[in-house]
């Protein structure tokens, strides 16, 4: 008999499969020796009282045989004579599980990254921390796995409705990410692990017949009669296919202007925009966990805040516990950053972004740019940034106290960020609006936890990619652009998912339609 449990364990029980089987056990008031195996369905932690505890739940083999978790069974055709084509641009979340899935339809994908490979984009990136050049086709945002690469691995997404989100997990265990994934409430991958697994996707791509090209920037569209006929890029090339999915990313701004450029339809899409902020992670660990020292057999702390500062959202965006500060400019003279963590989240610092909504009447300033208005303020924000931090991405940033009170910080403490930061009144570079929506959140934040609120916390400017300031339109049921048949705008930089599993999701969903269409 196979059965479900819900258990509450101590953390030190958590991993010891002994404490677990004799929780069973007690749960079913079954013998232990009646228990012939179990697998974890979910695991969370409760950390509300002075004593933190961990949720289980799961699936006990009783009186039967124990079967492993079933896994994803996933049907990945040779596509090399395929009479269909489709061509991608971007291989970023959604670009890559859109491949996979036209590839289980039988069709052959065409991706088209603007970018390099995870194993050179990686020495662009150290150039980018160590010098601070910027590499506007390879970079935090721009290559192989796109920004999901290098922002972190987390796999955590409320958007149960846009897809099969355990269908996307089990893909991700399928290329080498860890079983725990599948069960864990905020599922997490981590940045030094996932070069590996999207190397595996490209393989799998290629392996079938798929083409996948690097350094290959889209910049024309062939429309003709209510058709995208074909894409051309920087070198010359040009690609046609029965369909185009524009995958491109939320920092593809030239893309966007080349939508409006060739009369292809775009809106403006409020976005979010703030700043990331820095805590020691120690710190967190013991207002989260209600002790100095936290406990071993624990994960380095987590939050999650939002306040409503007269009638905006101001809340966290992308926490990354024992996390790092990284650099995702994506063209010379401007700061923008980003967080990302380890496997392991082991390193001193806890960073989060803080960011409030931006919506159009911000960005009114700007509407002689019509539908690219928010992109102009994107830039504007980050070009102020770059000046404030004097160059060469250096990063303006302020102690979280003298934020808020408007003092000009005497020192700044240890920080993540590698190019390195520089004291300025963050005033100078963030809109009234936003700062003093930040200024007001940060009193409050410091009342919901108390200690968050502390001069030991620095903050970075400016966290501006939170999302694409663009939405390209697509039909609802039919997914393709209205002016394009065959265009199909997805993921995050059509303003359609708001994180991996959200795009890759969005990248199936379109992969489908174009299979139902071309049959």
């Amino acid at each position: 008999m196979q059965r479900d449990f819900t258990l509450r364990v101590l953390p030190s029980e958590a991993d010891d499969r002994e404490a677990i089987s004799r929780h069973i056990s007690e749960a079913a008031a079954e013998p232990r020796s009646a228990l012939t195996g179990y697998y974890l369905l979910k695991r969370s932690i409760d950390a509300r009282g002075k004593q933190p505890w961990v949720n289980l739940t799961v699936r006990a083999f009783i009186g039967e045989p124990f079967t492993d978790r079933p896994g994803g069974v996933f049907y990945f055709q040779d596509v090399r004579t395929s009479p269909r084509q489709v061509v991608i641009i971007g291989a970023g979340p959604a670009g890559l599980f859109a491949a996979l899935r036209l590839i289980e339809s039988g069709i052959r994908p065409v991706l088209l990254e603007r970018g390099k490979d995870v194993r050179a984009r990686r020495r662009d990136l150290a150039v980018l921390n160590k010098e601070g050049v910027v590499d506007p086709d390879s970079n935090y945002c721009f290559g192989e796995g796109g920004a999901g690469t290098y922002s972190d691995g987390k796999l955590y997404t409320r958007s149960n409705k846009r897809g099969d989100i355990d269908r996307i997990l089990q893909l991700f265990v399928r290329f080498g990410a860890e079983e725990k994934i599948l069960y864990e409430s905020h599922p997490h991958i981590g940045t030094n692990k996932l070069p590996q697994i999207i190397t595996a996707m490209r393989e799998t791509i290629v392996d079938c017949g798929g083409v996948f090209l690097f350094g290959q920037r889209v910049t024309g569209f062939d429309l003709h009669d209510g058709l995208v006929r074909g894409v051309t890029t920087a070198t010359g090339d040009h690609f046609a296919g029965d369909a185009v999915v524009l995958a491109s990313g939320h920092s593809a701004r030239d893309i966007f202007e080349l939508l409006h450029a060739r009369g292809i339809a775009i809106e403006f899409k409020p976005f979010a925009l703030g700043v990331r902020i820095e805590h020691p992670q120690a710190l967190i660990d013991s207002i989260q966990y209600h002790r100095a020292v936290r406990d071993s057999f624990l994960p380095p702390a987590a939050y999650a805040l939002v306040d409503q500062v007269e009638g905006r959202g101001v809340f966290s965006f992308c926490m990354c516990p024992g996390g790092i500060i990284a650099p995702a400019s994506t063209a010379p003279g401007e700061i923008v950053v980003n967080g990302w963590s380890p496997s392991k989240r082991n390193n001193p610092f806890a960073c989060s972004g803080i960011v409030t909504s931006i919506e159009s009447a911000q960005v009114a300033p700007y509407a002689a740019f019509g539908p690219l208005a928010g992109v102009r303020y994107q830039q504007a924000v980050e070009q102020a940034a770059f000046a404030a931090g004097g160059g060469a991405l250096v990063a303006p940033a302020q102690r979280m106290a003298d934020f808020v009170s408007g003092r000009v910080s005497g020192t700044l403490p240890e920080c993540s960020y590698l190019p390195g930061i520089r004291s300025v009144s963050l005033s100078e570079v963030l809109p009234p609006y936003v700062h003093h929506g930040l200024q007001k959140a940060f009193t409050d934040f410091g009342k919901k936890m108390p200690g968050y609120f502390t001069n030991e916390a620095v903050i970075v400017a400016t966290e501006s990619r939170t999302s694409s300031p663009v939405r390209v339109p697509r039909d609802a049921m039919r997914l393709s652009h209205p002016q394009a048949a065959n265009l199909y705008p997805c993921g995050e930089g059509a303003g359609y998912a708001g994180g991996i599993v959200s795009a890759a999701m969005d990248g199936e969903r379109v992969a489908v339609a174009i299979a139902q269409t071309l049959r």
